[in-house]
């Protein structure tokens, strides 16, 4: 009885590392893609930079992630004051019991400052 409790504890403890293994990682390649679009934002407030440009360098920083992410998906406003970006995708995470999907909108909006 009590090696099946510690058979039962290891076996959910690997589950929770496993788990974890797969979704941490989906989890900070979107933290450094909010921040490459913040920092894009900021940056090309005052840049010469079509959206074209600012498109292209958000799909670069993304596929440099490997985010599953389609140029298609990547949104870019500027206006002669101000940047807006955004972009929406989902990370399918497939887990033996229950897969599931992640889903991100990461954006950012940036106004020059006169």
């Amino acid at each position: 009885m009590r090696s099946l409790k510690a058979l039962l504890a290891v076996a959910i403890f690997g589950s929770l590392i496993y788990a974890a293994y797969r979704v941490v990682p989906v989890y900070m390649s979107s933290y450094q893609f909010q921040d490459a679009i913040e920092e894009e934002a900021r940056l090309d407030s005052y840049s010469q930079k079509t959206e074209q440009e600012i498109k292209d360098s958000i799909f670069k920083k993304a596929q440099s992630l490997d985010l599953p992410l389609t140029a298609e998906q990547i949104h870019v406003q500027k206006l002669s004051n101000a940047v807006s970006i955004s972009a929406a995708y989902t990370v399918h995470i497939d887990l033996p019991v229950h897969p599931f999907d992640l889903s991100f909108t990461p954006n950012s909006q940036n106004h020059r400052a006169y």
